[in-house]
């Protein structure tokens, strides 16, 4: 199920495990994205609806979807593939 999302707030959340892939990408997160899961979800899905995936995917680098993505850590991608199986 998806969490619905509007410009005003996010509903309650429906949590979609996301198993790791052998295709997954390590990443270094960039300075323009810390703490913005929303315009790295934009450059690397093509949308900012996947915000959440960084911190499923990384349960273990993440307890605040926003403010622990930061800059120079290394964080795995799923492709959108994935995400959508999911």
């Amino acid at each position: 199920a998806i969490t619905p999302q509007t410009s005003w707030y996010l509903g309650f959340l429906n949590y979609r495990d996301i198993q790791a892939d052998a295709d997954d990408n390590l990443i270094t997160v960039d300075q323009k994205y810390q703490y913005r899961p929303d315009k790295l979800s934009q450059a690397l899905y093509g949308t900012t609806d996947y915000w959440w995936v960084f911190m499923v995917r990384n349960p273990d680098l993440f307890q605040d979807p926003i403010y622990d993505l930061v800059a120079g850590m290394q964080i795995y991608i799923p492709k959108k593939t994935n995400i959508d199986k999911s």
